[in-house]
């Protein structure tokens, strides 16, 4: 939606998934959009170098989002939830969801959900 106005399909997916996941790192996002590492981290470099996202190393990992102290952080925000609107329901789906990021208690039992025969 927005390739044309930041030069390539992605930059706007790490922007969008950015927003959408508060912040991410390489491999995660190369996976998230099943794209090679190596671009997504041209992109992450290019938007780092120009302020708009912020890394910082966590143990051997760099973990980016996106600069709340952008001087147009508020407009980009706007920007991508509006272009996010036009996106088919599956692709908004998968970048609005949340992942589970703590482990199932020990004890929880797993409940199937819908018939699995």
């Amino acid at each position: 939606m927005l390739e044309v106005l930041f030069g390539s399909k992605n930059a706007e997916r790490v922007l969008q998934y950015l927003l959408s996941k508060e912040s991410g790192y390489i491999r995660e996002i190369s996976q998230f959009y099943e794209v090679s590492p190596s671009v997504i981290k041209k992109q992450l470099d290019k938007f780092e170098t120009a302020n708009i996202i912020v890394g910082k190393n966590l143990a051997n990992v760099r973990i980016y989002e996106l600069n709340k102290r952008y001087p147009f952080y508020e407009e980009l925000t706007a920007l991508l939830k509006k272009a996010r609107s036009a996106y088919n329901d599956e692709e908004r789906m998968n970048l609005i969801r949340k992942k589970r990021t703590r482990p199932r208690s020990n004890n929880k039992p797993l409940e199937m959900r819908g018939s699995y025969e």
